[in-house]
């Protein structure tokens, strides 16, 4: 009878510190701070924590003020960072040579979701994150402009020739106090139609050819549009930014992704504006883009696997997605979502929105981000962008520079 009491006795502790192991367990997800925080804890609370509850666990997210980056470097290397947690695209590299990142293979299913942004985040045949939302660039125009000047609006047909023929005929019809457009003397708008032309960001040995005719082609284009003023830099117009140049009603068209459309309704409410793609490249027939994405992650260092890959699976879920597509927040992942009714809806936002989704996999599209060794990669080009948009050197001899800087920066 004692052996009986003891043995019951010992089952009844054993499943009591189970219930409480399992009671107590914790997943901690790592996130932007500012205004992204509200929108995830939402998340969060809609979705996570009730299904996540059942199991007995607890879900917190803890944003990273600040530099996010930074932050979670700090974390990771100090073994506290979240069990879940954003991974930027631009930085993916440097922190998958950390290892402390997850392969998610065989843990997830990436059928669902848009095959460039699970690329995206796949390095050597590892996939280290599922994209939560993304961005792509389109030209969004101010229809004023085009309907006063008589010409026909920028469409999804344009190359690079016609559409610079409108820029150029509208600006000879406005006079010199309007501008087709505003170029933004940087990589991350004009990579993009670099990218158009078949050019690699990095060769089969990792190093960056920035005297390839591609790239040359590109960059004459681009830079090409400032002759007779017809692009201008935002500094030009006093603007930050391309949506600054959109709002002040003197420019044609900006090159910009969907965040455009929030900043217009609250700082340009009676703009009325279309949205296009980007124009396709006379020679490919393609247009370029880039896919601006942050993806879910989980911690290799995770106590909590199991319970993590079902917080990312929910975080990334068919409801999930909807209801931030329905917010008109962002552009949710997965492929099924260009059948919503929110694309079919009239409003220049949802327009915009729906032509930011659909440049996810039309032409060359490329992951926005800087290689191994960081945003410095990008110096050389932005300053030869910068060279010769303010005409303080031809296009030819700010090539060769920055081909110079690049070999020393790669070199090191």
């Amino acid at each position: 009878m004692k052996k009986v009491l003891t043995l019951s006795l010992g089952l009844a502790l054993l499943a009591a510190s189970a219930s409480a192991q399992t009671a107590t367990k914790t997943v901690k997800i790592n996130g932007y701070g500012g205004t992204d925080q509200t929108l995830v804890n939402d998340l969060i609370n809609r979705f996570v924590k009730p299904q996540m509850a059942k199991d007995g666990v607890t879900v917190v997210y803890q944003p990273l003020q600040g530099d996010y980056n930074k932050a979670l470097t700090t974390l990771l290397a100090a073994n506290t960072a979240g069990d879940v947690m954003y991974l930027p695209g631009e930085t993916v590299d440097g922190f998958v040579a950390t290892g402390k990142i997850l392969p998610l293979n065989g843990l997830v299913s990436t059928t669902p979701f848009i095959k460039s942004l699970n690329t995206a985040f796949t390095r050597n045949g590892k996939l280290y994150a599922i994209a939560k939302d993304f961005n792509t660039l389109t030209l969004v125009y101010n229809k004023d402009l085009f309907d006063e000047a008589g010409v026909a609006y920028p469409n999804n047909n344009d190359t690079w020739t016609s559409l610079a023929t409108k820029l150029r005929t509208l600006k000879q019809k406005l006079g010199n106090d309007y501008y087709g457009t505003c170029l933004q003397p940087n990589f991350d708008r004009f990579g993009a139609f670099a990218y158009a032309t078949g050019w690699q960001q990095f060769g089969a040995n990792g190093k960056t050819n920035l005297a390839d005719p591609r790239f040359a082609e590109a960059f004459n284009w681009y830079t090409g549009l400032a002759k007779d003023k017809v692009g201008v830099q935002p500094s030009e117009l006093s603007a930050g930014w391309n949506g600054d140049c959109l709002k002040s009603g003197k420019v044609a068209v900006a090159i910009e992704g969907g965040w455009i459309v929030n900043f217009l309704r609250d700082n340009a409410p009676n703009l009325k504006y279309g949205t296009a793609l980007l124009p396709k490249n006379d020679k490919t027939g393609k247009r370029g883009n880039f896919l601006y994405t942050v993806g879910w992650a989980i911690n290799s260092g995770t106590k909590n696997r199991a319970a993590a890959v079902k917080v990312l699976n929910i975080l990334t879920s068919p409801q999930v997605q909807e209801y931030v597509l329905q917010q008109g927040l962002a552009i949710p992942s997965r492929s099924s979502l260009t059948n919503s009714a929110y694309f079919k809806k009239a409003d220049p936002g949802a327009q915009n929105a729906k032509l930011v989704f659909d440049g996810a996999d039309d032409g060359y599209v490329r992951a926005f981000t800087f290689g191994p060794k960081g945003p410095d990669w990008a110096k050389p080009i932005n300053e030869a962008l910068a060279a010769v948009l303010s005409g303080q050197k031809s296009a030819a001899d700010a090539l060769k520079k920055a081909q110079a800087d690049m070999t020393t920066f790669q070199s090191r």
